[in-house]
């Protein structure tokens, strides 16, 4: 999730979205299905704008019986080392255009709602830093180029530890930053094929609740 960057907000693609919605051009969220054509000057363009990724995955995660009960906390960390904090009572809009304003507001002023206690709110951390305040036990990457290993044996042996953290690439190819890689301690392939961002992030959640008691 980026706004979209100054190198390209004078592309018409991005100018017509913009006025479109009534705003400016670096007030819009980088999304390929409107700026396809201007994202090919971008580097990694093939692993930018998609915030519809995030906003399956958080709605995925923020109505389980895990995130309910208080056991789980969620982040976003971005390309430009923005870190979203989401408080577990956060109800996302189900509407995308709804989603892509809130997190449009979000980026641009730092948090959401601005009228109330923030439900959403960005720091700016880098992944290292934001480890380095969490402090878990143990940092597990989901990758394909990571080792075979069903997902059940993964949480199972997890679960024995206080604080885990799980990685979750959230873009639409490509691979883990080498900066990335270097912060986990273990790396896993839980599937054969590779798998859409919110269906690891909802396996995790539930083998985690199986592993924990949480069935009903």
């Amino acid at each position: 999730m980026e706004l979209v960057p100054n190198s390209i907000i004078d592309h018409p693609s991005v100018a017509k979205y913009a006025k479109r919605r009534g705003k400016r051009a670096d007030e819009v969220l980088l999304d390929r299905s409107y700026h396809h054509y201007a994202m090919k000057r971008l580097p990694e363009a093939e692993k930018r704008g998609r915030p519809d990724i995030m906003h399956f995955t958080l709605l995925s995660v923020l109505g389980t019986p895990l995130n309910k009960r208080g056991l789980m906390e969620c982040y976003v960390h971005t390309r430009e080392d923005k870190v979203v904090v989401v408080d577990p009572k956060t109800r996302l809009p189900r509407n995308y255009d709804r989603f892509l304003g809130l997190i449009e507001q979000l980026l641009r002023f730092g948090a959401v709602p601005l009228d109330a206690q923030p439900l959403m709110k960005v720091k700016e951390l880098t992944l290292p830093q934001l480890i380095e305040d969490l402090k878990p036990s143990k940092v597990i990457g989901l990758s394909t180029l990571g080792s075979p290993k069903p997902l059940r044996d993964v949480c199972e042996g997890a679960s024995k530890l206080p604080k885990v953290m799980f990685l979750i690439g959230g873009f639409p190819k490509g691979h883990f930053s080498d900066e990335t890689l270097r912060v986990t301690d273990s790396l896993y392939r839980i599937h054969r094929e590779s798998l859409e961002s919110w269906v690891v992030a909802s396996r995790i959640v539930y083998q985690w609740e199986l592993s924990q008691g949480i069935l009903y």
